[in-house]
């Protein structure tokens, strides 16, 4: 059993670590393309993941299905133009997975073409690899697009309610602590207050059938 285990992690941990990596450079990217280059001087404009990687994060993805990676910082006073360029650089990290679940399912489709009927352990094993990067990618576009703080989709929340300052920070202190509260709601009853999976089925097998995956 411990093996069984031992071997599905290491199955998907290719997915998660592209996932967070490609995420995080998206975000740090565009904050230098948006004119803050906080990201760069820090080292953050890199696909290498042990930049990117939170250690506490890494592990909860694996145990929990839920974690995250060191956040990307950036100066909104340096920015172009605040307002826009702070959806741009929340929007960036999950397109940024969107678009490597798809290019990753072209490339499987066109891979399991050649490889069909080949039925040898190697080919099962990159078969379930490609498939969980797949499915881990689609997993954190949706993930992120939650709108609660700390997750990218709070960017896009707030930012509608600049000019109300008091509700602003009022949801951005008290924010990630609803959702910490739903999170655990969803865990330990039989509520599912964020149907992610279903999504990410959808999209996953949608997208797949798309590109003549069958």
């Amino acid at each position: 059993m411990e093996h069984f285990e031992i071997a599905r992690i290491l199955k998907f941990l290719p997915g998660i670590i592209l996932g967070l990596t490609v995420h995080e450079f998206s975000h740090a990217l565009m904050a230098k393309m948006c004119g803050d280059l906080t990201s760069e001087q820090q080292g953050r404009i890199t696909l290498n993941p042990f930049k990117h990687i939170d250690a506490l994060g890494f592990v909860m993805l694996l145990v929990a299905g839920f974690g995250w990676a060191k956040p990307v910082q950036f100066n909104e006073a340096n920015l172009k133009n605040p307002k826009k360029d702070v959806v741009k650089i929340a929007i960036a990290g999950p397109l940024s997975n969107a678009l490597t679940a798809m290019l990753l399912s072209v490339i499987f489709s066109i891979y399991s073409h050649f490889t069909s009927g080949n039925y040898s352990n190697i080919i099962q094993v990159v078969n379930e690899v490609f498939m969980y990067a797949i499915y881990i990618n689609w997993g954190l576009f949706i993930f992120n697009l939650i709108p609660f703080p700390p997750l990218d989709g709070s960017h896009l929340l707030l930012n509608q309610f600049r000019k109300f300052p008091r509700l602003y920070d009022g949801f951005y202190k008290y924010g990630s602590y609803i959702f910490l509260g739903l999170i655990l709601v969803t865990i330990f009853t039989s509520v599912n207050l964020f149907p992610i999976w279903p999504a990410m089925e959808f999209l996953g097998k949608g997208f797949l059938s798309l590109v003549g995956y069958n």
